[in-house]
């Protein structure tokens, strides 16, 4: 492994920030980290490149421990969120910044710089101030500072949170072909399920500073194992499950806040919790399998550009469910469905109790 983090730990005050955080990323690889606001993302990035200093634990970069190295001698490239180029320097300076702290010498430097403005396609910028260049701009040359060093890793903590949907889809391929050609590891922080699952080879689910998950991005989205990760994956349909008393016509889980049992396999009876994304209800009751019935006591409608929203529930005793469908696939002048179905392969097992095997 290229970067490893072994049972790291850092605390502010009373707040634990990261708790036992152990990973690693091969080179190449791009890791994306995804978490809510305040769970430890941006933390993990600064003490991995020496900004913060854990508390316990070792940081090893391509197989030396380098928790008493310097910021600036640990090989770290890192574009912040807000892009950080110095306002007073002008593109050339910000490029040149860093090599110019390792003593490179001028030739060296013209040459890396004109290099780096062609490789993030902004040849003949050199002369202008970040105030002069457009929020992608921007982010185009805070990469190439970051990536002039040649560094031993690349750290990305929410590259794209200032770009509008547009100018974010185009900045997402630029980078994607850049790090292609560095195959530096690079490390991602985001909030965003689409970016991470467009980007990463790899994610880990951050929740209060741990790290729940740690898997492929697709096996990530597709069976997400935790409530937390469910929820960061898209999720919004949760709920708490326990075991109903056997039945001649299978095993059920009940389900208190929607007050309706569901069908499933006895294996399922392990989850504690069951996750049920909103595209996986169905109109039209399945003629096979495993399926369970959600009754639509209640409903409100709401229209997306290209898909119908529709919150439903049992009674008013129930908590509230999503139902997403395409336009092309139903219209609310067809009336809403008395029921809604869900067959077991389409449910998220979450939270399985390994400890009470029933």
């Amino acid at each position: 492994m290229y970067i490893e983090l072994k049972n790291i730990n850092k605390s502010f005050g009373d707040f634990q920030a990261s708790k036992d955080v152990n990973f690693a990323i091969e080179k190449g690889k791009l890791v994306g980290l995804l978490g809510p606001s305040g769970s430890g993302k941006t933390t993990i990035l600064r003490m991995l490149a020496g900004l913060e200093h854990q508390d316990s634990g070792d940081i090893c970069i391509n197989g030396n421990v380098v928790n008493d190295l310097p910021s600036s001698q640990r090989g770290i490239g890192f574009v912040f969120q807000n892009y950080a180029l110095f306002p007073y320097l002008t593109v050339y300076d910000n490029i040149a910044y860093g090599l110019k702290i390792q003593k490179k010498d001028k030739k060296f430097i013209k040459q890396r710089v004109t290099e780096l403005l062609d490789l993030v396609g902004l040849p003949g910028l050199e002369k202008r101030y970040p105030d002069q260049l457009s929020g992608g701009q921007r982010q185009r040359i805070a990469l190439a500072r970051a990536l002039a060093p040649n560094p031993e890793v690349l750290l990305l903590d929410e590259p794209f949170a200032a770009l509008d949907s547009y100018l974010k889809w185009k900045m997402e391929q630029q980078m994607l072909e850049l790090l292609q050609k560095v195959q530096t590891p690079v490390l991602f922080v985001s909030h965003s399920r689409d970016e991470v699952y467009r980007l990463c080879d790899t994610v880990s689910c951050i929740h209060q500073g741990r790290m729940e998950v740690i898997e492929p991005v697709k096996e990530f989205f597709r069976n997400p194992k935790t409530k937390t990760a469910a929820l960061l994956s898209g999720c919004k349909n949760i709920c708490a499950v326990e075991a109903m008393e056997s039945h001649r016509d299978g095993n059920w889980l009940w389900t208190s806040d929607w007050g309706v049992g569901i069908r499933v396999s006895k294996e399922a009876l392990q989850a504690r919790t069951i996750g049920i994304r909103a595209h996986f209800f169905t109109k039209e009751k399945p003629s096979e399998g495993c399926y369970s019935e959600f009754p639509v006591g209640e409903y409100r409608i709401m229209e997306d550009p290209f898909e119908w929203n529709v919150s439903f529930r049992k009674d008013r005793s129930c908590e509230w469910l999503q139902w997403k469908t395409a336009k092309t696939d139903w219209d609310p002048s067809e009336g809403v469905p008395e029921k809604l179905y869900v067959k077991e392969e389409n449910l998220l097992l979450l939270d399985i109790d390994t400890d009470n095997r029933r």
